[in-house]
């Protein structure tokens, strides 16, 4: 039998975890905001700006899906690997290397099919990578995982600053961006995967049948499931909030686009000051006091205000507040809900595949909304109800979380970082 695992992790380990999430991070939202956006509309002949929205919308969604269906799937895979070199890294080091190849091919493919057909190896590769690595919350530890699930959710927010900031700033084109962007999953992915910690599952084996009694599954518990959805619906919200943007200050508020990504650097930039101040304050305050519910559906609600102030005021001023309670809502909610399904999971055995599901309900979220957003727009032939949309599905979300009951579990990591 193996000794109790340690509660806490050092410096170095949170270092490796947040620098690895950035990196993911940048590599998926950074096309999803812009890239794929400029890319899919100058491949437009037909002058309807329209039809920029709407494949936008089809590309993103069809190649989240394929990551939908990786992402539990490799995580049940990760969950019985039996490798000398671990259960997490294995996936972790390929998931980065598939990333990085498929974003070589998108650089130079033509076409919205091309282009959508690529993108799917992309999401594939970021899906398999963020679930080993999310799976290292649950295994490994106990007291500081709103800490650790502030850190992937800060990331997401700095991710997109670093890759629409080095596109914008250093004038990148679209194929030098792919490649720049391929680059980085490759050696930053690759080079955290190793050097993370991750137990072979032997080492860990005893201490999980000694901690468990008979199987059973996250899957079927009632307040697991409750969470997951209000992820999902919440997630949805702020992709209808974000995902547009570009569009909106170029066809919504008459923004040039000459200057247009020079304001959508602008909003990214206040969205992620306020995104990594409140998952910070949120994860620190959900470890030390809980609270996890309560500080989830505040978070939820935080955000539906900014839907609403949009849509009472569609001006770019406007959007810069709404930046800021965007940020401060959506930071808090993935920190804290992230921690919180941390505290749901049943089965040590399936640690992965659960958490698999739950990086599905944002990530499903986030490539539902530019989907179902296209469609608003092209529904209304504007923007409104695009915003309308993200305040009500926002506030959804938070009743939603409110049926989650606080669980009253132990926490018991499987395994110990070395």
């Amino acid at each position: 039998m193996t000794a109790p695992a340690p509660t806490r992790v050092g410096g170095s380990w949170l270092t490796l975890f947040t620098i690895a999430w950035l990196a993911i991070w940048t590599v998926q939202l950074t096309p999803v905001q812009l890239l794929l956006p400029l890319q899919l509309d100058s491949q437009n002949t037909g002058g309807q700006w329209l039809d920029g929205v709407v494949w936008s919308g089809i590309v993103l969604s069809v190649g989240g899906g394929a990551g939908i269906i990786a992402g539990p799937l490799s995580g049940r895979l990760s969950d019985r690997t039996r490798s000398r070199w671990g259960r997490r890294r294995p996936w972790g080091i390929g998931g980065s290397l598939l990333a990085a190849a498929s974003l070589v091919v998108t650089a130079f493919a033509d076409g919205p099919v091309a282009v959508g057909a690529a993108w799917i190896g992309v999401s594939v590769g970021i899906a398999v990578a963020s679930t080993a690595l999310t799976a290292l919350i649950a295994d490994q530890l106990t007291d500081q995982r709103g800490v650790a699930s502030a850190a992937a959710s800060s990331a997401q927010a700095v991710g997109i600053v670093v890759g629409v900031g080095a596109v914008v700033l250093l004038g990148l084109g679209i194929v030098e961006s792919y490649l720049v962007l391929a680059g980085f999953i490759a050696i930053v992915g690759v080079a955290t995967a190793v050097l993370l910690p991750d137990p072979a599952h032997a080492e860990t084996q005893g201490t999980q049948e000694t901690q468990r009694g008979p199987r059973s599954s996250s899957l079927r518990d009632r307040d697991f499931l409750w969470l997951l959805s209000g992820r999902l619906v919440v997630n949805i919200g702020n992709a209808l909030g974000t995902a547009l943007l570009l569009f909106f200050l170029i066809y919504g508020i008459g923004i040039p686009a000459a200057s247009a990504e020079d304001s959508l650097l602008l909003l990214i930039v206040i969205y992620t000051v306020f995104v990594v101040l409140a998952s910070i304050v949120a994860g620190a305050i959900s470890d030390r006091r809980g609270a996890h519910r309560a500080l989830t559906i505040i978070a939820a609600l935080i955000q539906g205000v900014a839907g609403i102030a949009i849509l009472a005021s569609p001006t770019f001023e406007m959007l810069l507040v709404a930046a800021g309670l965007m940020g401060t809502g959506y930071g808090a909610y993935m920190a804290v809900s992230l921690s919180f399904s941390t505290l749901l999971l049943r089965d040590p055995e399936d640690h992965a595949r659960d958490l698999g599901v739950v990086n599905v309900s944002a990530s499903l979220g986030q490539l539902l909304g530019p989907l179902l957003g296209a469609g608003l727009v092209a529904l209304v032939g504007g923007f409104w109800l695009l915003f309308a949309g993200a305040a009500a599905l926002s506030i959804v979300g938070a009743v939603m979380t409110f049926a989650v009951r606080n669980p009253q579990r132990s926490l018991s990591p499987t395994a110990a970082p070395h």
